[in-house]
């Protein structure tokens, strides 16, 4: 009973479970199932990207086209949010773009991990955007860059309030680009793993296993929601990431 409870349990997938436990200095270091996940994303975009493009062929094979499609559309993404200067940032979004595709697509496998629903990962990314966003816009503009907190053209007795609405409007941004991803994945697997478990408890039943294919059918569908939904949180992602840095390449209002 206590491993069938386990198998329905939908918070369960998510559980983070130590592979090779390693600790040092007092901290706990161990390889963790996310930890291999990542590896095979990290292994998988590399797949993709040399093994993909080792031949560069003039009519390129299914591989090559997928690697190219996805260098043209962040490039285009880049330029079309960011301007050309936007292009120094290529390899920072294009990566954070294939690992959080990859993390998605991969995590709709079953039995396997969705690193983008650990809300750490996606806060440790967005972090690093915006920390990102402010060091270069510093580096860039000097001290000029704060005047993207300060609207130009408004009175000076509104003036304060809109500061602080900015200023809580930028500080807001890493939350709500982590939470975005990390509450989509959590919400869309929790969905599958529910209806998943409607299918199990009917065909147990026995009486109503005839009901069972109502939730598969639902579960089919989901699915195929969800499919969509890690490319789409994967554009989300880089897009906004590209709004940020634009703010650190051309800051004003």
């Amino acid at each position: 009973m206590a491993a069938e409870g386990k198998a329905i349990d939908p918070i369960h997938q998510f559980e983070i479970q130590n592979i090779v436990p390693i600790k040092m200095f007092g901290m706990d270091l161990s390889f963790t199932n996310a930890s291999l996940f990542m590896v095979i994303i990290l292994a998988a975009v590399w797949f993709l990207m040399v093994y993909g493009t080792r031949n560069r062929e003039l009519v390129p094979g299914k591989l090559q086209s997928a690697a190219e499609m996805s260098y043209e559309f962040v490039a285009n993404t880049i330029r079309g949010t960011a301007g050309n200067d936007g292009m120094r940032f290529f390899p920072f979004v294009f990566s954070l773009f294939m690992f959080v595709l990859f993390a998605n697509l991969i995590g709709l496998i079953p039995y396997s991990f969705t690193v983008t629903s650990q809300i750490v990962v996606t806060f440790a990314f967005a972090a690093l955007v915006i920390l990102t966003v402010i060091l270069y816009g510093i580096y860039k503009h000097g001290l000029h860059w704060f005047r993207l907190f300060v609207p130009s053209g408004v009175s000076p007795v509104m003036l304060p309030f809109l500061v602080m609405i900015e200023v809580i409007s930028f500080v807001s941004r890493p939350i709500s680009l982590s939470v975005r991803l990390f509450a989509n994945m959590l919400a869309g697997h929790i969905t599958l793993k529910v209806f998943g478990g409607f299918v199990t408890m009917l065909l147990a039943s026995g009486a109503w296993a005839a009901l069972a294919p109502l939730p598969l059918a639902g579960v089919v569908a989901i699915s195929a929601l969800e499919l969509l939904v890690a490319v789409l949180q994967a554009y989300v992602f880089t897009i906004l990431t590209c709004v940020y840095l634009n703010d650190a390449i051309h800051p004003g209002h």
